[in-house]
């Protein structure tokens, strides 16, 4: 059995890696008919605190614990009657790609002290504890985490509170967002397999693809869709078949991200429009066409398409798409210079004399420091990531990644990544009051109620990005600014 996470940074490495990294060994797993005296035997031997029953296919169907013995079998069933009439079932498991927040939200829900993590067959690979996964978990969190064991809008609407809760334990704004986007992440994924359960089986394989903010690890509480699908390549004459199975299937699958709180694209990137829904090949040849096309849409698509990540199905078709668009910016460099022209036009909210930007329609003075400050600084490292062949899609990760191969300074790094924390926990506190008074969160903030110390500190803040960002353009467009 895994060890509990250290306690600094506990509250993250619980939540947000697979259910698969925390679990213990599988259990010993006997066929339902198995006598009970022969089963109770199995455990003591193998000093376990549970059994599962299986059906005649090896899949686990039921679990016997020691709370079971103690309720059901003593001075109740003697030892020749089968585990089946003791073992609690339906069995509640997990998936190992699931979210651990999901596993811990279920033990909590359930009252459960095991968890069996199941593969798609229904064979056992390990199990959860609930006092190991519990361990680093604080109570006012795991009242929040209960929240997160109901359905796909329950979860989407309680990511505020947890996201509160763990902001006032002190945890980073960043190891916030990291979960709050791995949430969104695994939202997707019980959406699509909920469409694919009414849909039936897909006639090709595909990947699910997430881009924009939540391909880059930093959606918000609001982000809406970028998605799209890799099929597999399939030949010319299935197309008619092909599509009128995804069309419905995807336009389905778009409308229920949208009913559970992910907004529709106003710009169509869902992988219901056929131009965000291709086989690798045709993937291949788009990006081809942008490349040389390097205007209009091409442009505004790259910004958002190049931060791709695979949410669901084969990485390994994503991972050769990022390897292919790697090869088209490197002998196309005038793309990369197109995209920094475009880019060029994205300021910071400082006004000329330094102070910060009204953005706000009407009377209101608040500042959109999402687009005025995140969004300068993202299309900056964007670029030169892209220009150096980093794989990384996460801001933080690409200032690194970039700082370890010598192109940007080790200071200039590390001003850039206190820039990037300090104006995403500005954003996300300023989305946790305006969820709090009732508002749809959003990206403008009320500078003038900061104090002075932190209106000071994120001014300094803008004005690294606006440097960075400034020169960053400039070198790949050679215009002075």
């Amino acid at each position: 059995m895994q060890a509990a996470p250290a306690p600094g940074h506990a509250p993250i490495a619980v939540l947000t890696g697979p259910a698969s990294a925390a679990m213990g060994a599988a259990p010993p797993a006997l066929p339902a008919e198995t006598p009970l005296g022969q089963a109770i035997t199995a455990m003591a031997a193998a000093r376990a605190s549970a059994i599962l029953a299986l059906d005649d296919a090896g899949c686990a169907i039921g679990i016997l614990t020691e709370q079971d013995i103690a309720r059901r079998v003593i001075f109740r069933l003697g030892p020749e009657a089968p585990l089946a009439a003791a073992m609690t079932a339906p069995l509640i498991a997990c998936a190992p790609d699931e979210g651990l927040w999901r596993a811990i939200a279920l033990l909590r829900q359930h009252g459960l002290r095991h968890l069996p993590v199941l593969d798609t067959a229904g064979r056992c690979l390990g199990m959860l504890h609930r006092a190991e996964a519990l361990a680093a978990v604080s109570g006012g969190l795991l009242t929040h985490l209960e929240a997160l064991s109901g359905d796909v809008a329950a979860i989407k609407a309680a990511q505020a509170g947890i996201a509160r809760a763990l902001l006032a334990e002190g945890l980073s704004a960043e190891a916030v967002v990291r979960l709050v986007n791995g949430i969104n992440l695994d939202l997707h994924r019980r959406i699509l397999a909920e469409t694919l359960a009414d849909h039936g089986a897909a006639p090709v394989p595909f990947t699910l693809l997430v881009m924009g903010s939540l391909g880059r690890g930093e959606s918000l509480l609001t982000p809406d869709q970028d998605n799209g699908l890799i099929l597999e390549d399939y030949p010319d004459q299935d197309h008619g078949t092909v599509d009128a199975w995804f069309r419905p299937f995807t336009e389905d699958f778009n409308q229920r991200l949208d009913q559970a709180g992910f907004p529709l694209c106003p710009g169509g990137i869902m992988a219901r429009n056929p131009l965000w829904r291709k086989t690798a090949r045709q993937w291949r040849d788009q990006m081809g066409i942008w490349s040389n096309r390097r205007a209009g849409a091409a442009l505004l698509f790259g910004d958002i398409v190049f931060d791709f990540r695979p949410a669901q199905g084969d990485g390994a078709e994503a991972a050769l798409l990022r390897q292919h668009l790697a090869g088209l910016l490197a002998s196309r460099p005038a793309w990369l210079a197109a995209m920094a022209a475009q880019n060029s036009s994205l300021q910071v909210g400082l006004t000329l004399f330094g102070g910060f930007a009204d953005d706000e329609p009407g009377p209101g003075s608040r500042t959109d420091l999402k687009l005025h400050g995140l969004m300068p600084l993202v299309a900056a490292i964007r670029l030169l990531a892209l220009r150096d062949g980093v794989t990384e899609t996460g801001t933080s990760q690409r200032i690194a990644a970039l700082a370890a191969r010598g192109s940007i300074a080790a200071r200039e790094a590390s001003d850039l990544q206190a820039a990037f924390a300090l104006l995403l926990d500005v954003v996300l506190r300023q989305q946790l009051a305006d969820h709090a008074a009732g508002r749809r969160p959003g990206n403008l903030v009320d500078t003038a109620a900061m104090p002075k110390e932190a209106r000071q500190a994120l001014r300094d803040a803008l004005k690294a990005v606006r440097s960075f960002s400034r020169t960053s353009f400039a070198g790949f467009t050679g215009q002075v600014w």
